[in-house]
């Protein structure tokens, strides 16, 4: 950049006809302005300027230098001024990568509006069960739910992922209601895949790891669901992800005096020392929607108050 600046002096020289005037105008003493402008003649090979005592004149080279190097800085001007507007504004790609089930139920259809509030932003949403490589694949963001392990990646909670235990009201008809945590490993349980050992939290505060098993485990939370919808068995699930079934009464809530560990719904972003603008607008704008209560709560905590009618009512 030096010599690019050392270029611009020059052309600023040939346009105020002295040094004196170029250095006034770029704020700097007419010594500095001639020892760059020396460095500049040092580092291209060629004398620049003819110095008379009333007037500086371009040599051949510095009319050459000055005809086609006009363009590259008046470019370059543009380039920054174009660079520092968009720092302040929100424009370009936001890439984004997110889960397919929450994408669908809960992202896309705030996008228009979203895309709404910033017309010179256009978006790429990537929605997939596949965990992606948010640099390498040179993704802004992520959507992420859960435990977060990747220590390179900068997180910020949109809102929190609190999950129930649940099952269709067929199957606790045809196999009772769990009364205490240690009742779950006699039941049958849909397992998302791994996650064969549950922890609870009972209203004592006291903690309770209870390893289940199943004849059915997934990869897929919707499969997960789509299992203990059809009374398949006992099932952890996230409420954003069942609370419409909870609330139509299709599942119940089982064991609804007892809390799961809490996690939560991140915006993932990589490392940056400057953040853009898409990626802070885009953050702020599910917070927004998202943020506690989210959306798919506003209805759970009434069926988790019915859950717990309907377990006093088969207690007594």
């Amino acid at each position: 950049m030096d010599r690019l600046d050392d270029l611009a002096l020059f052309l600023r020289v040939l346009d105020q006809g002295s040094i004196s005037a170029a250095a006034r105008s770029l704020d700097l003493s007419a010594a500095v302005a001639s020892q760059r402008l020396q460095r500049l003649e040092r580092g291209l090979g060629v004398r620049l300027l003819q110095r008379t005592t009333r007037r500086l004149h371009p040599t051949p080279e510095g009319r050459l230098l000055a005809e086609q190097g006009r363009a590259l800085v008046e470019d370059l001007d543009a380039l920054t001024a174009g660079l520092r507007q968009s720092a302040a504004a929100v424009t370009g790609t936001l890439r984004v990568t997110m889960s397919a089930a929450f994408g669908r139920e809960y992202i896309s259809a705030l996008l228009p509006e979203f895309l709404a509030r910033h017309p010179k932003l256009r978006l790429f949403a990537h929605l997939s069960d596949e965990m992606v490589d948010v640099v390498g694949e040179g993704y802004d963001l992520a959507i992420r739910i859960g435990a977060l392990n990747d220590s390179s990646l900068v997180a910020r909670k949109l809102a929190a992922n609190r999950r129930v235990l649940c099952a269709s009201p067929g199957y606790l008809r045809r196999h009772g209601r769990p009364r205490v945590p240690a009742d779950l490993a006699r039941h049958e349980c849909v397992l998302l895949s791994g996650q064969d050992v549950w922890r609870l939290v009972d209203r004592r505060g006291h903690e309770h790891a209870i390893r289940v098993q199943g004849r059915f485990e997934t990869t897929l939370g919707e499969a997960v669901r789509d299992a203990a919808l059809a009374g398949q068995g006992i099932a952890v699930h996230s409420l954003w992800h069942v609370h419409e079934a909870l609330a139509k009464g299709l599942l119940d809530v089982v064991l609804p005096d007892c809390t799961l560990p809490e996690s939560g719904i991140w915006a993932v972003t990589p490392q940056r020392r400057l953040v853009p603008p898409r990626v802070r607008a885009f953050t702020e704008f599910l917070i927004e929607k998202l943020g506690d209560p989210p959306p798919w709560e506003r209805g759970a905590a009434a069926a988790k108050r019915k859950a717990r009618t309907r377990g006093a009512g088969s207690r007594a």
